[in-house]
């Protein structure tokens, strides 16, 4: 994102000397890393409580999951499985940043050759526009998460101490690899929900944020670049309810492919196989577990990853 932009961007880019060039983006990589960084230190907790209630019947509600696991495993349990997202999720993070802004700079570009009147980085997009260019950007995103999240879940999951699966990050990819018959297979599982999640979350995402600032800018009489720093972050905890509100489901399905066995143990052959018995199973409740946690989780951390990427922009510049 270009931080001296008078665009009213879906991403807060703050003002000031940004330089431009190969450099600007390498801010950009970097206030989206860190932001990143944040978002995984932020819903980690409550990412493992998700996982649990959506993958076992074993506990009734969140506070019950929480509990069993910080009385069986201790409180670094809750950050079981860490070391991927965060190493993964700033990379997933500039991602989502990137592509957003350059799919929204080529519909403003093809609003402009239509319309002579559109001016590319001051006239606004339709929000039809905002939703596809972030459902771009969560396409973009899906080629790295789905197995980044494949992995943590895999290692949330696992049973504790001598019983444990996998000794770390690394050993989990080689054996999710045989085990699958290869790398899409095995690691990708899933991938194809995971596509969907990622088109609507992030489409929703966008939309929302650009809703919620441009009535914020229009209530006051302000540029989008002067809405304050509290209410971007606050807007941006909303939309992050929006965010799972709307693609929830397919997380569930997600999750429980999964932390599917294979082979013999595979449950579930298909994503369509997956939905049709969750439903006959659960109903549509069962598409719902975990959701209290999850969106206990969105508000902070969605908050929390705009905050960290408009204080680390400013700071660098």
């Amino acid at each position: 994102m270009a931080a001296d932009s008078k665009a009213a961007d879906a991403i807060p880019e703050p003002q000031g000397g940004g330089g431009g060039g190969a450099l600007q983006t390498a801010k950009d990589l970097f206030s989206g890393a860190a932001g990143g960084i944040a978002q995984v230190l932020i819903g980690q907790p409550f990412d493992i409580v998700k996982v649990r209630l959506q993958t076992s019947t074993a506990y009734p509600s969140a506070l019950s999951a929480a509990s069993s696991i910080y009385r069986n495993e201790g409180a670094l349990a809750f950050y079981k499985g860490t070391l991927t997202p965060l190493l993964g999720i700033g990379a997933c993070v500039s991602i989502q940043f990137g592509a957003f802004h350059s799919a929204r700079r080529w519909l403003e570009q093809r609003n402009a050759s239509r319309d002579k009147t559109f001016i590319p980085g001051v006239s606004q997009l339709s929000y039809g526009q905002y939703y596809a260019a972030g459902a771009f950007a969560g396409i973009a995103n899906s080629v790295i998460s789905g197995p980044i999240e494949h992995v943590r879940i895999r290692l949330q999951t696992q049973p504790h101490g001598a019983a444990r699966l996998y000794s770390g990050p690394l050993d989990c990819v080689r054996k999710l690899s045989q085990q699958g018959g290869g790398v899409l297979g095995g690691l990708y599982r899933g991938e194809a929900v995971t596509i969907i999640r990622e088109a609507q979350a992030y489409g929703l995402w966008f939309l929302a944020f650009e809703w919620l600032m441009n009535a914020d800018a229009a209530r006051n009489k302000i540029e989008r670049k002067d809405v304050p720093s509290y209410k971007v972050a606050f807007y941006g905890g909303l939309a992050g309810e929006a965010l799972w509100l709307g693609s929830y489901p397919f997380d569930v399905v997600k999750s429980k492919m999964q932390t599917d066995g294979f082979g013999a143990d595979q449950k579930y052959k298909t994503m369509r196989d997956c939905f049709a018995q969750v439903w006959r199973a659960e109903g549509m409740r069962g598409f719902w577990k975990g959701i209290g946690p999850t969106l206990l989780r969105a508000m902070p951390v969605s908050a929390g990853t705009f905050a960290v990427v408009e204080m680390t922009m400013r700071a660098i510049n």
